[in-house]
């Protein structure tokens, strides 16, 4: 294999050496796999470069929801989405034990006689943990003989009865956005002087979207360590600047704010932390907003509760963690109905992008997970038996980490219709 396993090492942890402020083309950016010669040490440290993803048929046609609640207020929003989906509600124990032969073989059996399509996990708060997603890995990639996953996944969780059920109203309501109707944001972390490649890739995705006619509000958020980095420049273009490290932005000025709201599609890249991404903190996600799809690559955007990993006391960028309520968590309480980010260290863009790349294409949540899964399963050559990690040895340095991407939505949404340049007037 030629590629290292520097490549999937979490890159957000290395301190950056100062260079060039720089806007590639996406079209510039290499497309990553288990045959691609190493890149340079530049393009790992600025995450310049791209997964490349790995297709795989699914088994079926069908839907499948998998869940360990018996609440009846949850039961009857699962039975709700079911029927929309003309699915399957299949309940178990204990989501969090899914890798225990006593449940994954019979779990095996019954999927592989359902032949889904998409499948749909719905953990109760307290068995939403890594080892349940890791045990869904083993699961997912053992219905036919290769290594890969064999359907399409989303992850569907709520901190309460209420807040599930206009989670799933919400997606069963939902239509694709349209082109004309795509309102972006980009938010980017500036960490210091030399750290810029959040900053880059609010850049990046700016030049994609106007490739299509359709603008893109930005918003750099400086710490005090980034006097002097560069900045974007044009129309719609915020920064803000901390005064100390441990400020996190829980306002924005009116005309800030009123952008923010009304977009529908919200991307983010810096340093994050429960409670924290780009050094926004929970309490300044815009309530009664229109943001529906979110993107985060930062860490912890997307944590669990309880962990099944050695606790950690700090995170990338010199945050101490501490425990507060996911990113995620937050975001879906306040109306967003999907969500991209990780429950533990990030790889951030080389992963995200390609995420957004594959919606904007026409395809669903769960064709997206499914191919992001399957390529870092093929670059880093996972196999069955290897997914759960039972006894941690590590804090940060776990393979496994790569794997801890979630999604929080139904897989069988659409986020947007395919973006053409003809489409948008």
């Amino acid at each position: 294999m030629k590629v290292l396993v520097a490549l999937m090492i979490v890159i957000c942890c290395e301190r950056l050496v100062a260079s060039e402020f720089k806007i590639p083309e996406v079209e510039d950016l290499p497309r990553i796999d288990r045959s691609s010669p190493r890149p340079p040490r530049e393009v790992l440290r600025n995450s310049a470069y791209i997964l490349k993803f790995k297709k795989h048929s699914p088994i079926g046609e069908g839907y499948v929801i998998l869940t360990d609640h018996s609440e009846e207020s949850y039961l009857r929003s699962l039975e709700k989405l079911a029927h929309h989906r003309k699915g399957t509600l299949m309940r178990v124990e204990n989501l969090a034990e899914l890798y225990h032969p006593r449940s994954l073989h019979p779990l095996r059996d019954k999927l592989v006689a359902l032949k889904p399509k998409y499948v749909a996990l719905a953990p109760r708060q307290e068995t939403y943990r890594e080892n349940m997603l890791l045990g869904a890995w083993e699961l997912l990639t053992t219905l036919d003989d290769d290594p890969y996953l064999d359907v399409f996944p989303g992850i569907l969780v709520a901190p309460s009865p209420e807040i599930f059920a206009a989670l799933i109203d919400r997606s069963i309501r939902y239509r694709a956005i349209t082109a004309n109707e795509l309102q972006p944001f980009a938010i980017s972390q500036v960490a210091s002087n030399e750290e810029t490649r959040s900053l880059q890739k609010a850049g990046i995705l700016r030049k994609v979207f106007a490739s299509y006619g359709i603008e893109t509000p930005c918003l750099a958020v400086y710490t005090p360590e980034a006097t002097e980095a560069p900045e974007l420049n044009g129309e719609k273009s915020w920064k803000i600047r901390l005064r100390r490290k441990g400020d996190f932005v829980k306002h924005f000025a009116p005309e800030l704010s009123k952008v923010l709201r009304e977009a529908r599609l919200v991307i983010m890249h810096g340093h994050g932390i429960p409670g924290m991404s780009c050094s926004i903190d929970i309490e300044g996600i815009p309530p009664d907003s229109r943001n529906e799809v979110i993107l985060s690559g930062s860490c912890f955007s997307a944590a669990p509760k309880e962990s099944d990993f050695p606790r950690m006391t700090s995170a990338p960028g010199g945050y101490q963690l501490a425990p507060r309520p996911a990113f995620a968590t937050r975001y879906i309480e306040q109306g967003a109905t999907l969500f991209f980010g990780h429950m533990r260290l990030s790889s951030g863009f080389p992963h995200l992008y390609p995420v957004l790349e594959k919606w904007l294409s026409g395809a669903t949540v769960g064709e997206a997970y499914q191919q992001l899964i399957n390529g870092i399963i093929d670059l880093r050559g996972f196999q069955s038996g290897r997914y759960v990690v039972k006894q941690p040895v590590g804090r940060r340095r776990m393979p496994q980490n790569a794997l801890l991407y979630v999604i929080f939505g139904d897989p069988a949404i659409r986020p947007f219709e395919s973006l053409s340049a003809a489409a948008v007037k």
